[in-house]
């Protein structure tokens, strides 16, 4: 891991539609989704060996939710990881499409 401040680094590679994760230059992980007219739709998430238990996952999810709320898309995600974070993270309901939408009460 490098030893500057801020060593990650996300970036929206938008031709291959995945969030890229880098560490100080590196690839470490990344995150593919796509958009229809409507919704974001997370898919997969994946950090390599190397990196792998560091917390790096959820920078990658909370990008996309941030992505796609400045973009007024919901989010539907079908990616295993992404589903386990958003049910550790009732904040981030909000985000989500109607029907992933946690019931109240």
């Amino acid at each position: 891991m490098s030893s500057s401040a801020e060593p990650f680094s996300i970036q929206d590679n938008r031709a291959r539609g995945r969030y890229e994760l880098r560490d100080a230059g590196e690839p470490t992980g990344w995150l593919e989704y796509r958009h229809n007219q409507r919704h974001m739709i997370i898919m997969h998430t994946e950090i390599t060996a190397d990196h792998q238990g560091q917390g790096l996952g959820p920078l990658l999810v909370r990008r996309a939710l941030e992505d796609a709320r400045h973009a007024g898309k919901p989010v539907i995600a079908t990616c295993a990881f992404a589903k386990g974070y958003l049910a550790r993270h009732p904040e981030f309901d909000e985000y989500l499409a109607s029907p992933a939408r946690r019931l109240e009460g």
